[in-house]
């Protein structure tokens, strides 16, 4: 900082109580790297920029292409995923932390403090924030960024990524194409939101996709997306804005397409009403360790919302059609599985998942689900011979 003080332009920018803007960073920048040239001007601005607005000494690993999540804890020590697993990759001072995460989630536009001491949010350029202070967490706030690094155009994108194989992709588009309506189940970090958005591409370009999220992730590659955010309570503890409340709003903005980005909670019930309504082509996410646990995460699920087990099997008979299961193995994310929803034969009125294709090392092999996922796609019928 210059040795006259603060400039003129964030002097007054300190006095009305705004935050640092691009102008004001720039101001001081010019100040810092006085007469030594535009190069120094550059670096000092950026390097204000940064810690003031940006992602501070996080810049880098997000900046990194091969980084897809961002973990500090509260110790300071900052963990990154390239693909391989979760390693340690350097530290933050503790002190910092707390500072780091306020402003991240201001950045967010979500509100963090000892009344409200987590966050869930968007950064600028669509990296998801997920902040938690103490004492809810131990030791220090705890930060976890992940970045979308791909937008495939389709399913073709997600061959082009190595997450599906070219029979893999003639499943999917054929789902699509058939508007059935799908889950797409998996862990942590295993893919799930790539692949819907690669699905919701797919959708004809004539459709309304209208897309209900808790925090705005899914980024799909189509002309006629409509999306519903979900909001926080203000201080007061009012004015929070639930997946509840925004699918129920999705039905009235008429939707060829609902799509939920996860469904995690009592708006599955909403999700199963809709879909029992004439809404086909519906498709969600859904953490599931494989396709056969479905029946049970949404009976799960749906007792939230107060719902009993046979009318949960009633409406996913209906209202469910096909499981698109997503894994990761060795650091490779990618479609393993589709099942189909059938009648379990050992209990009327109640439904499982039946694996119609599994992938298994290099090659694809039908499961007993097979006859029924043709039944379901019929355009399957004119290539279904390429899959052994």
């Amino acid at each position: 900082m210059s040795a006259h003080g603060p400039s003129t332009v964030v002097a007054a920018a300190i006095r009305a109580g705004l935050p640092p803007s691009a102008a004001a960073i720039a101001s001081v920048a010019r100040e810092e790297a006085g007469d030594l040239g535009e190069a120094r001007f550059a670096s000092a601005r950026d390097l204000l920029s940064e810690r003031l607005v940006g992602l501070g000494p996080l810049a880098g690993l997000v900046r990194d292409a091969t980084v897809t999540d961002v973990l500090v804890n509260g110790d300071g020590t900052v963990w990154a995923d390239r693909g391989g697993g979760v390693e340690r990759v350097g530290d933050v001072a503790p002190s910092e932390l707390r500072p780091l995460a306020v402003r991240l989630a201001g950045l967010a536009g979500r509100r963090l403090d000892d009344a409200q001491p987590w966050v869930d949010g968007v950064l600028p350029g669509g990296v998801r924030l997920h902040a938690v202070l103490p004492p809810l967490a131990d030791g220090g706030p705890h930060l976890s960024l992940r970045v979308a690094r791909f937008r495939p155009s389709g399913v073709s994108g997600l061959v082009g990524l190595g997450a599906a194989s070219p029979a893999v992709a003639a499943v999917l588009r054929a789902l699509v194409a058939a508007r059935a309506s799908l889950v797409v189940t998996g862990g942590t970090g295993a893919g799930k939101t790539t692949v819907l958005a690669a699905l919701v591409a797919e959708c004809p370009a004539a459709d309304r996709v209208v897309v209900v999220e808790d925090v705005r992730e899914l980024a799909p590659d189509h002309p006629h997306v409509i999306r519903l955010q979900g909001r926080s309570p203000n201080v007061e503890g009012r004015g929070a804005v639930t997946l509840v409340d925004l699918v129920r709003q999705s039905l009235r903005m008429r939707p060829d397409r609902l799509v939920v980005g996860e469904v995690r909670g009592a708006e599955v019930r909403e999700l199963l009403a809709a879909l029992n309504t004439g809404h086909e082509g519906g498709m969600s996410t859904l953490h599931a360790n494989g396709p056969d646990e479905v029946p049970a995460r949404i009976e799960a699920l749906a007792a939230l919302a107060g719902m009993p087990r046979r009318a949960v099997h009633a409406q996913l008979r209906r209202a469910l059609h096909a499981v698109v299961h997503v894994s990761r193995a060795d650091g490779v994310r990618r479609v393993s599985a589709v099942g189909v929803v059938v009648p379990d034969p050992k209990e009327a009125g109640v439904v499982r998942v039946e694996t119609a294709l599994s992938v298994v090392g290099t090659g694809e092999v039908r499961g007993p689900g097979w006859p029924r996922l043709l039944a379901l796609a019929p355009s399957l019928h004119e290539g279904a011979g390429r899959v052994p």
